[in-house]
């Protein structure tokens, strides 16, 4: 009977550890610390994922990147939660954008311009769901000089010849034009999240 006990609690345990694996994410947040708005210390900000259950919480430059393990959970839920922490903790409404580690992988993977010596102009429009068809179709008809894009169903891949500051295809624009909510970051800070997710 003992051993009977013993086998089952092993094969729960195995199931229970399966369910709750621990998977990493990467969290985008948009509008913190520009101009001195919505200031957030990444040190307060670190301290408030982790009293969300988040674990090897790793924050990168104050624009709000954290790279951090959860048990496995739905991305959704996930913005959801850190949305609310980050209003009921400091205040402050800020849109949040939450990728897995293989979505990371699978967006820079795919990056059309690759590593083409032109890295520091190339611009990663990160899409929280995807667009229409016929939004992507409308936007794809839209052209300025200097500026070129491609849309994927879960990424803008810009390259601004003349700087992200100057581009008019910046972040609210696909935001208005798509319909979904977005934030963008540059080659430099993907390629450093991926690597601290790994």
């Amino acid at each position: 009977m003992r051993l009977k006990v013993l086998k089952k609690n092993n094969v729960l345990l195995k199931y229970s550890n399966l369910k709750f694996k621990m998977q990493t994410y990467i969290a985008l947040l948009r509008g913190i610390n520009v101009g001195g708005h919505k200031k957030i210390k990444m040190a307060n900000l670190k301290k408030m994922f982790e009293s969300l259950g988040c674990k090897e919480v790793v924050t990168y430059v104050q624009s709000g990147n954290i790279v951090f393990k959860s048990p496995g959970t739905n991305a959704l839920d996930l913005e959801k939660r850190i949305g609310k922490g980050i209003m009921e903790t400091f205040g402050w409404e800020v849109p949040v954008l939450v990728k897995t580690k293989m979505e990371l992988i699978g967006i820079m993977g795919n990056n059309p311009y690759g590593d083409d010596g032109e890295a520091d102009s190339t611009y990663f429009v990160l899409l929280q769901t995807p667009p229409k068809k016929m939004l992507i179709d409308a936007v794809r008809q839209i052209s300025y000089e200097n500026e070129i894009f491609i849309i994927t169903p879960s990424c803008v891949y810009l390259k601004c010849k003349k700087g992200y500051g100057n581009a008019k295809c910046n972040n609210n624009f696909f935001e208005v034009k798509l319909k979904v909510p977005a934030t963008t970051r540059n080659y430099k800070t993907m390629a450093k999240l991926l690597e601290l997710a790994n």
